[in-house]
């Protein structure tokens, strides 16, 4: 077994101009813990990104509550999220896993006991569950009251558009749909996206705006364009994630992590942010009331 190098991706610095709501939820990150190894099929891990790690970066950022997201590098094998997950407690992490249709029953009823509440589907490269399964694995977890959280290249909606809108219960459209290379916002296929979250059971996640743009941190004109016109149709229907720790960018190009963050300044207005950041994810996720 190889050892994977500590975390060395900067951890603090200085806060955020935007000062976030008590309750700020980081709706997308993942962890790499020591001792559990990269599976066939997936990606290298170039370093560890601890819980104690994370917690260092939620502090910085103030934020309060998170979602393990199930990483490429782990394929199927959801060992080190449940970890995770038992680490992070369940008042303030929550999980999405990779979920196949021979899921077992018991399985899930082990994982949703530990917090996971959707299951991942990547069409994209390193994918563990695609689009060919995941009308199967929604309807595996559906009675579990979980979501689908759904990346595919934007530009392609088309190709996913019939199976999206065939998806009974909730999901996710991650990344900002992800245009690559990002359209205008009143592109037909935003349009698309408009119309499947005016169905009621598509979400919208502000996310890695920096892996679509052309135009560049920290504002990320291009796909920040986007991200607005879908913030204003329906903002009860948006979350935001870090997408720490950035594992598909090199470190001459990683990206702030604070401008992850205040890009909310811009492209939402305070109520706005209220709810991308506290109140959806709440209701999406099954946390609790804020603490006083």
């Amino acid at each position: 077994m190889s050892e994977i190098p500590a975390n060395t991706r900067p951890l603090d610095g200085q806060p955020p101009r935007l000062k976030t709501p008590a309750g700020a939820t980081d709706c997308h990150i993942h962890l790499y813990l020591p001792g559990y190894e990269a599976q066939p099929g997936g990606p290298k891990i170039p370093e560890l990104a601890t819980v104690e790690d994370y917690r260092k970066l939620q502090q910085w950022l103030s934020l309060d509550r998170v979602v393990v997201t199930q990483p490429n590098a782990y394929q199927r094998d959801n060992s080190a999220l449940l970890v995770a997950l038992d680490q992070l407690g369940p008042d303030a992490a929550r999980g999405v896993a990779a979920v196949t249709p021979d899921t077992t029953d018991s399985d899930l009823k082990v994982w949703h006991d530990k917090g996971v509440r959707g299951a991942r589907i990547m069409n994209l490269p390193f994918g563990a569950v695609t689009n060919d399964d995941m009308l199967a694995v929604e309807k595996r977890i559906r009675p579990l009251g979980w979501h689908l959280m759904v990346q595919f290249n934007g530009v392609k909606l088309n190709e996913y558009l019939d199976n999206l809108k065939r998806i009974e219960g909730e999901y996710i459209i991650d990344h900002i749909g992800k245009f690559m290379p990002p359209v205008a916002a009143d592109d037909a296929r935003v349009d698309e996206i408009l119309r499947l979250m005016d169905r009621g059971n598509a979400w919208f996640k502000i996310c890695a705006g920096y892996e679509a743009s052309q135009t560049g941190g920290p504002h990320y004109a291009d796909v920040g364009a986007i991200a607005k016109r879908v913030i204003a149709h329906a903002p009860e229907r948006i979350i935001w994630g870090t997408n720490w720790p950035h594992v598909g960018v090199s470190r001459d190009d990683y990206p702030s992590d604070t401008a992850q963050l205040d890009v909310l300044l811009d492209w939402a207005t305070p109520e706005q942010r209220q709810k991308i950041l506290v109140d959806n994810p709440a209701k999406l996720y099954g946390f609790g009331a804020v603490k006083a």
